[in-house]
This record gives C-alpha cells, structure tokens and sequence, in this order.
C-alpha cells in the first residue's frame, strides 16, 4: 500500500472514481448498513483485519447496525493513495 501523497486534483479525480464515499473535509467518508449488529460487528472485523495488515488504520464508529467510516492520512493531514487503496479493499468485502 503506498503513502504517496497527493494533489487536490488527483484527490478529486480518486474520489470520483469510489461510487459511495465522499471527500468530506480532509477525509474519505462512507456510511455503511446491515441487516444487524452482528452483521455491522462481523463486517467491523474484516476491515480491522485489512487495516492492520495495511497499517493505516480508520477513524469509525457503530451504532447497532449502522458503521460510519472516515480514512485520511494524518502525516499528511489529507487523504493519500494509502485511503483509497483502503476504500477499495473495504467496497471489496
């Protein structure tokens, strides 16, 4: 996973291209649902497993079956490749 960062132009042109996230502020945003917690929980714990094996880690929460997710690179206080590499995987699962 590269930490390349980025230009707004090549940010804008990423973001265009990932169907349900959005760029808000400096961050890639997308809110997913479930049928229930455990199917939130479950799916929580793929995406841990691609963060960790990533080491790029997101900014989330859950609330029974609803999981907000928020990727930005803070060394960069922006979003990097190392984002939408992470946004892909997650679209995968």
């Amino acid at each position: 996973m590269s930490n390349e960062q980025l230009t707004d132009p090549e940010i804008n042109e990423q973001a265009t291209q990932l169907a349900h996230w959005e760029l808000q502020g400096e961050m890639l945003y997308r809110q997913f649902f479930f049928k229930d917690f455990i199917a939130a929980f479950e799916f929580m714990t793929k995406v841990a497993a691609l963060a960790e094996q990533a080491n790029h880690h997101p900014n989330w929460s859950n609330v029974y079956n609803k999981v907000d997710i928020a990727l930005t690179t803070h060394e960069f206080n922006s979003v990097s490749q190392r984002d939408f590499d992470l946004a892909k995987k997650i679209d995968q699962l």
